[in-house]
């Protein structure tokens, strides 16, 4: 294996900043521990200084959310003629966007939820959707802002404008229907699925707290679930990796209507920048099947090595 000096990316001022922290230093630390050179850098708006400064052979992106996953930096590290990690610019713009990514994805025959962008606003006169219905960021991942609204539920009818919710800091959201169900992932590396894991929150359901918290969701390895819907889940994340275009590793999340079959399953988004912390389903679905959380890292960094750094979508 040959040693490199790689810059890791963390952190920056999107809202899923911690995690990109402890995902970096993970990462960080991993490379280091297999011989690799390490610069450590805390994105800020000197970022292009820093890492023209460093010189890196590769910059493994470690960040989540905006400016990191939705092509800003990939567009910066292309311009600087840098290699990097995960998806390129194309593949970054479309993915991040849950509205451009039914686009690309669900002419090919993913099952995705409809829904459409409503002006938060227009919330407070009268519901977009029947309820139940889920309202969320057009371009956050993490489960930030998101709201599921139910005709029992505090949200008031209609919805109040001085509830706390994605409305009082979002213009436009996306509505989608309710999918009852089981809340199901699959973790792609390269051309590989990894498998599908379960996640059981606790309680309420599997929100920013109770994906980053230890202890309040259990995450089931394999997911107990008939093998036509392990096998869909799986062929499924291949495929929308392939068609988004996506480079190292992927992860899709999914609900299953357990009721109603392989065709109560549906595509909820696919994360091009998925975390890499202690608590992150990729690196624990690497683990299950044998793949250290070292060679994780280092098989992310053989594929950008030897990988075109864009990624544009399949035609």
């Amino acid at each position: 294996m040959t040693s490199l000096h790689i810059a890791v990316l963390m952190g920056g001022w999107s809202a899923e900043r911690e995690v990109s922290l402890m995902s970096g230093a993970g990462v960080a630390d991993a490379l280091e521990s297999l011989g690799h050179r390490v610069t450590r850098i805390d994105m800020d708006r000197d970022v292009a200084a820093r890492l023209a400064e460093a010189r890196p052979d590769l910059v493994f992106n470690a960040l989540h959310g905006t400016p990191g996953e939705d092509g800003s930096v990939q567009g910066l590290l292309d311009l600087m003629g840098l290699r990097y990690t995960h998806s390129g610019l194309a593949t970054s713009v479309i993915a991040i966007d849950k509205v451009l990514t039914k686009q690309v994805l669900v002419p090919h025959g993913i099952p995705m939820p409809g829904g459409r962008i409503v002006k938060s606003a227009d919330i407070h006169q009268a519901d977009p959707l029947q309820r139940p219905y889920v309202l969320k960021p057009v371009n956050e991942g993490s489960s930030v802002g998101v709201a599921i609204v139910t005709e029992g539920g505090n949200y008031g009818n209609p919805i109040g404008r001085d509830v706390i919710g994605p409305w009082q800091e979002f213009d436009e959201l996306l509505a989608e229907p309710y999918i009852r169900g089981r809340e199901l992932t699959t973790a792609v590396l390269g051309t590989r699925a990894l498998g599908v894991t379960e996640l059981k929150p606790k309680s309420g359901w599997y929100d920013y707290d109770a994906k980053y918290t230890d202890g309040m969701t259990e995450h089931v390895f394999p997911a107990q679930i008939p093998d036509e819907i392990a096998e869909a889940c799986k062929s499924l994340a291949l495929e929308a990796h392939r068609l988004l275009g996506c480079k190292g590793a992927s992860r899709s999340d999914f609900r299953w209507d357990d009721e109603r079959g392989v065709d109560g399953l549906f595509l909820l988004e696919v994360n091009t920048q998925p975390g890499m912390t202690p608590l992150s389903l990729v690196p624990e679905q690497a683990r299950h099947v044998g793949m250290s959380y070292p060679a994780l890292v280092q098989a992310i960094v053989d594929e950008a090595i030897g990988a075109a750094v864009d990624g544009d979508p399949a035609p």
